[in-house]
């Protein structure tokens, strides 16, 4: 008989998931155990637990596919260019995950083959939609991934068009790669791009509203954030996988969030910030924070941490200590996030008390109870 503590502390540990845990138990004649009444695992609510790596083995393999998927890349340009080459990428990241992934489950590759199959679907499909278009980009060319991304910004709403048209159609192959393997980083990817996808598109009709592109990736942050909360409270002990597509999803809303709010206190590239604007820009970067530590979810706080860091260098300048801005900004930066982990738990614990109840039941439930 396999004891049920047992099994549930493998599934929180990543050693199995919890289907294959369900098919144990029928296989040794237990009755499947409802979740509500298995034994919690023991988890660390300090721990935000990722899968990166499950052995070195990982690491093996993954330089392998850099090497293999490299080396193709090279024969791919010689003999069919740009597009080509990407799709070359895109199938084989799709056959190498039906091993490293489908049947071995191996964390590391899997999310490497998951980013090269979403990259070489938007950039093949971008130039095969430049090339139909007659806008440049075509089977004989191969521009750089910076030399795109500005000939979206900066050739005209037909090319953002393109890349819109792009960008959705990859939505539907990372949702394809989703049915077929199940990684929880695809929900993000396929998120990424159809944000993307949406930022093309608003492009190509306000090619010169930038408020309205600021607006929109900012609505697009709180939509993925939504999102994520979404997932995040449908496990609030996260022993599941929808814990790690929540992680994913945090990890994309935060740079939109915070780039786009904060963007809007800070001046032109290459002038100096007013001391206001930076105290402004601390302010909104405490406020970021608290949300991280009420929602228990670092994302928010680390992509914020080097807007805090230019504000508070700022400050140290306008006070008349320029020489020392940058070690006393890291100094300052480094002692916030060691005593901000330090105590993680007491402040959720006091920042959660006041909240209503119904909220406090969407949140990682061993915080809540501290």
């Amino acid at each position: 008989m396999i004891d049920d503590d047992a099994l549930s502390r493998a599934v929180a540990g990543g050693i199995i998931t919890a289907d294959q845990a369900e098919k144990l138990k029928a296989l040794t004649g237990q009755p499947p155990v409802a979740a509500s009444a298995a034994p919690l695992p023991d988890v660390d609510p300090d721990d935000e637990r990722q899968r990166f790596v499950t052995g070195f083995a990982d690491i093996f393999v993954t330089i392998g596919i850099a090497l293999f998927v490299g080396a193709l890349t090279e024969f791919s340009r010689s003999f069919g260019g740009g597009a080509i080459a990407w799709a070359g990428i895109g199938i084989t990241a799709w056959l190498l995950a039906e091993y490293f992934t489908r049947r071995r489950r191996m964390a590391l590759p899997s999310l490497v083959l998951l980013g090269l199959f979403a990259v070489s679907s938007l950039f093949g499909l971008m130039m095969i939609a430049f090339d139909i278009l007659k806008l440049g980009f075509g089977y004989d060319s191969d521009p750089e991934m910076a030399d795109t991304f500005a000939a979206l910004w900066q050739g005209g709403p037909t090319r953002s068009a393109a890349f819109a048209i792009a960008g959705f159609l990859t939505v539907m192959l990372v949702a394809l790669h989703y049915w077929r393997f199940r990684v929880p980083a695809t929900i993000a990817a396929g998120v990424g791009a159809l944000v993307l996808a949406l930022a093309a598109f608003i492009q190509a009709v306000f090619p010169t509203a930038g408020s309205v592109h600021q607006g929109a990736l900012f609505g697009a942050g709180l939509g993925v954030f939504a999102l994520a909360m979404r997932y995040d409270a449908s496990d609030i002990r996260r022993v599941t996988r929808r814990t790690d597509i929540a992680f994913w999803l945090h990890l994309l809303a935060a740079p939109l969030i915070v780039h786009t709010l904060l963007s809007l206190f800070l001046p032109d590239t290459g002038k100096m910030p007013t001391a206001g604007t930076a105290v402004l820009v601390l302010i909104v970067f405490a406020v970021l924070s608290l949300v991280a530590v009420i929602v228990d979810r670092r994302a928010l706080l680390v992509s914020g941490l080097i807007y805090a860091g230019f504000a508070f260098g700022t400050l140290i300048h306008v006070y008349g200590q320029a020489n020392m801005a940058i070690p006393i900004t890291l100094l300052v930066l480094g002692a916030f996030i060691l005593l901000l982990s330090a105590g993680w738990q007491p402040l959720r614990a006091v920042l959660l008390k006041p909240l209503p109840a119904a909220i406090r039941a969407k949140l990682p439930v061993r915080a809540v109870s501290a």
